[in-house]
């Protein structure tokens, strides 16, 4: 008796719900995609056969594919719109019906290149938001005085300076081994990012020491291959703990809403840039496979000088009248 098809759960016939499951375990074993993206993916495709099937009255099934009008995906882009959707999130919906699109396309399933080509909504590509070099100092100043048990004060220290001073994800700080912890010694530091791909970045002696002070002072015994960053129970930090403590922090100093763990990697980058650092340089310490991610932190120095040029230039002021 043949088996049932693998559904997976999407909102579709049996076999277009098969072939988004393929495509999703291609994305999964070819693509390797990080998986955070992976479910981003699935979940906007989800939510695209999901418009399908009140648009058609019915869930859609593979035939229906090639048959779908470049009106019918406006249809669903004008349906975000109207729910109050952000540009940049529908933009990221769309690249994920694409691949699908183009998925099916390459493997003969469906023809559907025509509405592959299809353009989403423009939406004004924001600058990261970096922290000012005295705002990171008293960051690090308040976490190391905290009321937080001596253990903890350290560990939060020891992550603020991974991120800041390696330009770490909080995901891959949190994802190091008690092996991979950075000693004295310790000149370069092996990091698996998105994808799966591994870099190396430098590490300063303050970090290594902060890390080891961190160590010194955890009350658990990590085993070499266990996580290096722990919970108050044991088990490996979750990335809300270092949030949480980080938006109690902001709003004691008086910092911007943006300093998040994220804007400490955005602050590295900038820092690296203002300094002379070479571009090329900052994209590989950054993990980022496109030159044109990285470009993004000349817009930010762009402002920073634009900004400082105007507020010093005796020709850039208002006469008073």
């Amino acid at each position: 008796m043949p088996s049932e098809p693998d559904t997976g759960g999407w909102a579709a016939a049996p076999d277009l719900a098969e072939a988004a499951c393929a495509w999703s375990r291609w994305l999964a074993e070819e693509r390797r995609l990080a998986t955070h993206s992976l479910d981003a993916y699935r979940r906007d495709l989800q939510a695209f056969l999901t418009f399908l099937t009140g648009h058609l009255g019915r869930p859609p099934h593979l035939a229906d594919v090639p048959a779908l009008t470049q009106a019918d995906l406006r249809a669903w882009l004008a349906a975000r719109h109207h729910r109050g959707m952000a540009k940049s999130s529908t933009n990221r919906a769309l690249s994920a019906v694409r691949s699908f699109l183009r998925w099916l396309s390459r493997n003969g399933q469906a023809d559907a290149t025509a509405l592959a080509a299809i353009k989403g909504p423009r939406s004004p590509r924001a600058l990261p938001k970096a922290i000012a070099t005295e705002e990171m100092n008293a960051l690090a100043a308040a976490v190391e005085t905290s009321d937080a048990e001596p253990w903890v004060a350290a560990r939060d220290l020891a992550l603020l300076l991974l991120l800041y001073g390696c330009g770490l994800r909080i995901g891959e700080a949190l994802s190091l081994t008690r092996r991979e912890a950075p000693a004295p010694d310790t000149e370069a530091l092996r990091v698996l990012g998105k994808g799966g791909k591994e870099r190396l970045v430098p590490v300063l002696p303050v970090v290594a020491e902060a890390v080891q002070e961190y160590l010194a002072l955890c009350p658990y015994r990590a085993e070499p291959d266990g996580p290096l960053f722990l919970g108050a129970r044991g088990k490996r930090l979750a990335p809300r703990i270092l949030q949480r403590s980080l938006q109690a922090l902001r709003l004691k100093l008086g910092l911007p809403d943006w300093t998040t763990p994220h804007a400490l990697r955005h602050s590295f980058a900038t820092h690296l840039l203002a300094g002379g650092g070479d571009l090329r340089i900052i994209q590989e310490l950054l993990g980022h496979a496109s030159l044109s991610t990285t470009q993004r932190y000349t817009g930010v120095d762009a402002a920073r000088l634009s900004s400082v040029y105007r507020s010093a230039h005796p020709r850039a002021r208002k006469p008073v009248s």
